[in-house]
């Protein structure tokens, strides 16, 4: 009898531990917060339309175990300073516009030459990609951080306070804020004095007559506003420029392999095409709306196939050839085909 009580208080004992357990709430996962930094400013359109859904994105696909810890409008670095400050840590990730840091990422210029014929920004952001993974000399280049993703902007075109340009002498002397590498070649070619300045700081130039104006998307148009300083508008594709979002060497070796996986997810070809789009390819039609409801005055100009057949000829194609001489004498004999598999997949890439 005495063991019959003992076998059943230990029972009970087995199942009173047994709902004690289960009942058990597990111990939090700890939340990883990172610092990440952009040069926009919160309320432009490439904080809300593409910066604010891919960080909430790569959030959720942690489940929350990671947070971002934003840092808009330069208040982290200097847009001109992003690429080092994720290097050395003050920033664990950010928005990098390489147009800014001249002759670090040569290679890649490919998608910088002028006048290649990208259809959007995502297409030319997932062709961008592609590249960087199919090629070790252009992720080579990037080495020194960690990149997530890639993208390109749509085409740039040219805005200025000074006159309207429709011929090829219409450029001589203007004073235009260029980015670095193949674009500023190009603008020296077809008569032009390029400045390099930040994007935050082109309204303030462009008012003070510092810079007469400048080539630029029309995203920045939008987040920046220039076209309040501004009324000529010129719509040759002259070329496109490329980013990175990308992460300190430290930071993402610290991260647990899952969450690698998870961020990858919302990385990629996947994120470096949201980029693209949503940064660049939807505020064609928003600049117009908003450029004319505000009562802005827009003096535009397309030119004819045979104009810029011409600019190309002067200023484009040239280009390409000596890119790719460049980067043979530097070492990369394979440069030549790294262009003519950007222009196939021009052609067949379709998104």
């Amino acid at each position: 009898m005495k063991s019959k009580w003992l076998s059943l208080l230990i029972a009970l004992v087995v199942v009173i531990s047994l709902v004690v357990v289960g009942c058990a709430k597990p111990a939090p996962a700890k939340v990883i917060t990172l610092k990440y930094a952009d040069q926009n400013p919160e309320g432009g359109w490439a904080i809300e339309q593409a910066a604010k859904p891919w960080l909430t994105a790569m959030e959720d696909a942690t489940g929350g175990r990671v947070k971002f810890e934003p840092y808009y409008g330069q208040t982290l670095c200097k847009g001109v300073d992003a690429w080092e400050s994720v290097k050395s840590g003050v920033a664990d990730f950010a928005w990098c516009f390489h147009g800014y840091w001249a002759g670090m990422t040569p290679v890649s210029d490919v998608v910088s030459l002028p006048f290649l014929p990208f259809k959007s920004a995502e297409q030319g952001s997932g062709i961008f990609w592609q590249l960087y993974e199919q090629y070790p000399s252009i992720s080579e280049q990037y080495k020194d951080n960690h990149v997530m993703l890639t993208w390109m902007s749509s085409p740039y075109l040219l805005i200025n306070s000074k006159r309207e340009v429709k011929t090829l002498d219409d450029f001589a002397g203007l004073k235009l804020r260029v980015t670095g590498g193949p674009p500023t070649e190009m603008m020296k070619l077809l008569g032009v004095s390029p400045m390099m300045v930040g994007m935050p700081d082109t309204y303030v130039n462009i008012q003070k007559g510092v810079i007469d104006g400048m080539l630029l998307p029309w995203e920045a148009l939008l987040t920046f506003r220039q076209y309040e300083v501004v009324k000529y508008y010129n719509y040759a594709p002259f070329y496109a420029v490329s980013f990175t979002q990308s992460m300190n060497l430290d930071t993402w070796n610290s991260l647990p392999p899952d969450i690698q996986q998870q961020l990858e997810s919302v990385c990629g070809l996947k994120g470096s095409m949201h980029w693209g789009k949503n940064m660049f390819d939807t505020a064609a039609a928003e600049a117009h709306t908003r450029i004319q409801a505000e009562g802005y005055e827009m003096i535009e100009f397309t030119p004819t196939a045979a104009q810029l057949a011409e600019w190309t000829e002067i200023a484009g194609t040239p280009l390409w050839g000596d890119w790719v001489k460049q980067m043979e004498d530097a070492g990369h004999p394979e440069a030549q085909e790294i262009l003519d598999t950007t222009l196939g997949l021009i052609d067949t890439f379709n998104p």
